[in-house]
């Protein structure tokens, strides 16, 4: 498995679409640029989880939020 390369606006743009197609109640509170390029891959695994989905249920989103909190840098 190639490990692909990603830039920080990559990863930026892409948190800030899953914001917005989860409807984040506390998207405010989820900086784009709290994410590091180095999280590329799992970010990108969960940015096509939400991309392809049309909508989701309250679990999935709390789950998938969970998921990007744990990729947030501290």
């Amino acid at each position: 498995m190639s490990v692909e390369a990603g830039t920080q606006a990559e990863v930026e743009m892409m948190i800030e679409a899953i914001k917005e197609r989860l409807k984040m109640a506390t998207a405010a509170a989820m900086q784009a640029s709290a994410f590091s390029v180095d999280q590329y891959e799992d970010i990108k695994d969960i940015y096509d989880i939400v991309i392809s989905k049309p909508n989701f249920s309250i679990s999935e989103v709390e789950a998938l939020v969970q998921e990007l909190g744990k990729l947030r840098r501290s």
